[in-house]
C-alpha cells in the first residue's frame, strides 16, 4: 500500500513537472513570437550581442553626422524599455543605439565573472565599437547606471559623457531581497523560476510594474509595448537574478574608485525614488564626482525616462554640450 502511495505521489510530480515545463516554454514561445528582436546581432567576444542602431537622424544636413548615443536598460528590463518613450524624443538629434544587456532581452548571458558589471560594459562597449560609434554619450538608467559607471572606470577614453538617469552608484544597507536571494539560488534556478515563467498571471506583472512606477501610473500603452514575457523568460529570470545578486558587492568595490572619473556627468534622480534612493546614490556620486551635473525631479519616482521624459532629453543635450567643450571641475 505504502509502496503504491509513493508510486502514485511520483507519478503526480512528474505529470506536474512536465505539465510546468510545457506552459514554460509555450509562455516563451508566446511571447518571442509577440516581441520578436528589434535590431542585428553582433558577436563580441564569442557572446551573442542584440543591438538595435537607430541610425542617423534624417532631419540633420547631409554630411553633418549626430552624436553617437547608447541607451543602456536596468534590471528585468530590455530594448523595449528604451524604445516606448526616451528613444523617439532623442532620435531627431542624435544616433541612437539601444542594447539588450548580456543576458537579458536577446542578448546571450555571461558566464561567472569577477564583475558582471565590467563584463557587461566590455561586451557592449565592442558591440558598439563594430557599428563604428567612437567615444559616445552613455546613458544608463537604475542597474544600467552601473553598467555605466564601470564602463567609464574602465575605459573612460571610449566614451565621451555618461547621463546617469535613476542610477544605482553607491552600497546600500538593506539586504537582498526574499525574491532575489530566491530566484539566484540554485533551488530557484530550477524549480521556483520555471514556475514562475509558467504559472504567474498577468495581474501580477501589471503589479509589479505599479510598484517600479510608483508613485506615478504606467503610462498607457507601455505594457503592450514592453512585453513583460519577454522578461519572464527562464533564461532572462535567471541571468537578471544573479546580476542582481552579485550587484552590492561589486558596487562596493567599485564605488571608491570614481573620483576618478573626470568625464562629463548629467544625472537625473526623482526625489520620490524608493528603489534607488536619491540621497544615498546620486547626491552622493555628486559629492564624490566633481564633474556631475544633478537634476533632482520633485516627486519623481524610479522611471524618470518615461514619465519625465523632457527633463532626461535634456540631460542629453547638457551632457552632449559639455562633451565637446572643456571639463570645469567644481
Amino acid at each position: 500500500m505504502v509502496a503504491k502511495t509513493v508510486i502514485g505521489a511520483g507519478l503526480v510530480l512528474a505529470l506536474w513537472a512536465g505539465l510546468t515545463l510545457w506552459r514554460a516554454h509555450a509562455r516563451e514561445t508566446a511571447a518571442m513570437q509577440a516581441y520578436p528582436p528589434l535590431g542585428q546581432f553582433l558577436s563580441v567576444d564569442g557572446r551573442q550581442i542584440h543591438i538595435l542602431d537607430l541610425g542617423q537622424p534624417t532631419s540633420l544636413p547631409p554630411g553633418e553626422p549626430a552624436p553617437d548615443l547608447v541607451l543602456i536598460h536596468g534590471a528585468s528590463g530590455h530594448i523595449r524599455d528604451m524604445t516606448f518613450r526616451l528613444a523617439p524624443a532623442l532620435r531627431d538629434h542624435y544616433r541612437v543605439i539601444i542594447v539588450d544587456r548580456p543576458g537579458l532581452g536577446y542578448s546571450e548571458s555571461i558566464p561567472h565573472a569577477e564583475s558582471l558589471l565590467s563584463q557587461q560594459a566590455a561586451l557592449i562597449r565592442g558591440a558598439v565599437a563594430q557599428l563604428g560609434a567612437a567615444r559616445p554619450i552613455v546613458l544608463g538608467q537604475s542597474y544600467g547606471g552601473g553598467v555605466a559607471l564601470a564602463w567609464a572606470l574602465d575605459a573612460p577614453d571610449s566614451l565621451s559623457a555618461l547621463v546617469l538617469v535613476g542610477a544605482v552608484s553607491h552600497p546600500w544597507p538593506t539586504p537582498l531581497s526574499t525574491f532575489y536571494k530566491v530566484t539566484s539560488s540554485p533551488l530557484g534556478w530550477h524549480l521556483v523560476i520555471p514556475l514562475i515563467t509558467a504559472y504567474v498571471p498577468e495581474l501580477t506583472i501589471r503589479g509589479a510594474l505599479t510598484e517600479v512606477f510608483a508613485p506615478q501610473d504606467v503610462p498607457d500603452g507601455y505594457f503592450e509595448h514592453f512585453g513583460p514575457g519577454l522578461t519572464l523568460r527562464r533564461a532572462a529570470l535567471r541571468a537578471n537574478a544573479r546580476q542582481r545578486a552579485d550587484l552590492l558587492t561589486e558596487i562596493k568595490s567599485m564605488a571608491p574608485c570614481y573620483a576618478a572619473i573626470t568625464l562629463p556627468i548629467e544625472a537625473v534622480h526623482g526625489s520620490a525614488d524608493t528603489t534607488v534612493g536619491l540621497d544615498l546614490h546620486a547626491r552622493q556620486l555628486a559629492r564624490d564626482v566633481p564633474s556631475v551635473n544633478l537634476t533632482v525631479l520633485d516627486g519623481i519616482g524610479h522611471m524618470p525616462h518615461q514619465v519625465a521624459t523632457d527633463a532626461v532629453v535634456a540631460a542629453v543635450d547638457r551632457a552632449a554640450t559639455r562633451a565637446t567643450t572643456p571639463i570645469n571641475l567644481r
